[in-house]
């Protein structure tokens, strides 16, 4: 039986959002929080640098690969459901990793946090999708993106935070009283949603997994980040090869993990295509820059981690605001100017060198980054979602985030061998300097790369029209694809 949808102002769409957006955030904090961290988990664990490497792409490995399993499961079993497993599941992990004895230890639990958070990343903007009132979606999605973004930039500082007051294994440990709370919210106050009408019964929810295919994804991306980590080109080969072999089974399988009906959408295609440049750039700059402010400008944990604090607050204030402005006007335009803004950003960082001044060499490249953050990310979000029908949310969130987290994996993987960081590099403040500033030009060419792509791919909006009842056309009608309707859902436990 269908519902009403709740409004993004009452008491029950803030109890969704809170769920979803600390949920979403739990998994984001961690993508970042250890980077921090790194120099002291390697000296307790006596790790080497490869060691270190693994341990921030052993995450995203698994995150990226099974991402898109994920979204399926949500859609077939219940989206709330997988969301919680995937919490607890994170929060289970995250004590392994807290407790970790050696470097093959702390890898293989983080190996295990990026399956878990493959669950409930993708369920998180689902649930969103088919359980916030239409008129209210695009501000539901900014504040998602924002506050996830949030995470995401205030990673950093709290991992510097925690490592001087409570050692390296806290910023594992915080995990669990936040995994906590979101299962008792989730449980509580959030809706289940399947993926077509909301009836578990429904031959949608019912369908083969594409098991195959998540298993030659994972493969191909563990061989590309192998080779690209230890530099052995046959392995990055075989895993090229491999997502060749992906594409073929998604192309001629009856149940696939990413269904090639999506990439009609041209707005959906173009979407992914700038997240594939634009993410690769992000995941490149947040790994190395607090590097570069501890190991070259000579920042303390603590310090370099508050230097990325503007860009946390800019997009807590301006996310939602970017979100309905894509709403009401098309994505193009805050998608093109958002990686151009990140781009000038980037420009201005090249200045953070040995002894750099916070207000002059690093402030200003921070917040013009920030503010191309803040014009991008929910526009992005709002873009794949608008370009496909409600009940296929949970798959294209997967997608999406499966681009994303494959692009961030590939850029750590790859930029220190490009920029010749690496090795001695690391001990080096000289080296890592001039390293980190070729890192920066190749991620602004990528940053211009995926303004580039939108500016092209996506087309311009076209006017709102009036439906039969002489009203204005659901906010989703400037961007090309299916209407989105609204999704029946079952009450709250």
């Amino acid at each position: 039986m269908s519902t009403q949808l709740p409004r993004l102002q009452s008491p029950a769409g803030r109890w969704i959002v809170l769920a979803t957006v600390l949920g979403s955030s739990v998994a984001m904090l961690d993508g970042t929080v250890v980077n921090i961290a790194l120099p002291k988990i390697g000296e307790a664990l006596d790790a080497d640098v490869a060691g270190l490497q693994w341990t921030l792409s052993g995450y995203t490995l698994t995150l990226a690969s099974f991402i898109l399993l994920g979204g399926a499961l949500g859609d077939r079993l219940g989206r709330r459901k997988v969301f919680v497993w995937g919490t607890i599941g994170f929060a289970i992990a995250s004590v392994l990793c807290g407790l970790a004895v050696n470097i093959e230890m702390l890898v293989a639990a983080r190996v295990l946090q990026g399956v878990a958070g493959a669950l409930l990343t993708p369920g998180s903007l689902a649930l969103i999708s088919a359980s916030i009132d239409p008129d209210d979606r695009g501000a539901a999605i900014g504040l998602w993106s924002g506050l996830g973004g949030v995470a995401g930039a205030i990673g950093p500082l709290l991992g510097g935070w925690l490592v001087e007051v409570a050692g390296w294994r806290s910023v594992f440990l915080i995990n669990v009283p936040l995994a906590v709370t979101v299962v008792w919210v989730s449980v509580r106050h959030v809706p289940e949603s399947y993926g077509a009408t909301g009836d578990s019964t429904h031959p949608h929810t019912q369908g083969r997994l594409d098991l195959l295919g998540a298993l030659v994804v994972a493969l191909a991306l563990g061989a590309l980040t192998y080779g690209l980590i230890g530099s052995t080109l046959v392995l990055s080969i075989a895993g090229v090869v491999l997502l060749g072999v992906f594409v073929v089974i998604e192309l001629r399988s009856d149940h696939p993990l990413a269904p090639p009906s999506l990439f009609a959408s041209r707005i959906f295609t173009a979407a992914n295509l700038v997240t594939l440049a634009v993410y690769a750039a992000l995941g490149g700059v947040f790994f190395l820059l607090v590097l570069q402010l501890q190991l070259v400008a000579g920042y303390s944990p603590l310090k370099a981690g508050m230097a990325t604090i503007p860009i946390t607050v800019l997009m807590l204030l301006l996310s939602a605001r970017a979100g309905r402005w894509a709403q009401h006007s098309g994505p193009r335009m805050p998608m093109t100017l958002g990686p151009l803004l990140s781009a000038l950003g980037l420009v201005l960082m090249l200045r953070i060198g040995r002894n750099a001044s916070y207000l002059v060499d690093v402030l200003p490249g921070v917040v013009v980054f920030g503010l191309g953050l803040c014009a991008l990310v929910a526009p992005l979000t709002g873009a794949v979602l608008g370009s496909v029908p409600t009940d296929e949310a949970g798959i294209a969130s997967g997608v999406n985030n499966a681009v994303a987290r494959t692009s961030q994996l590939l850029a750590v993987a790859a930029l220190p061998g490009l920029a010749g960081i690496s090795g001695s590099a690391f001990t080096d403040p000289a080296r890592f300097d001039d390293g980190f500033r070729t890192a920066m030009l190749i991620c602004i060419g990528l940053l211009v790369a995926g303004a580039a792509l939108a500016l092209v791919l996506i087309a311009k909006p076209a006017p709102r029209q009036p439906d039969s009842d002489g009203v204005d056309c659901a906010p989703h009608c400037g961007i090309t694809g299916p209407a989105v309707a609204p999704q029946q859902v079952s009450a709250p436990r």
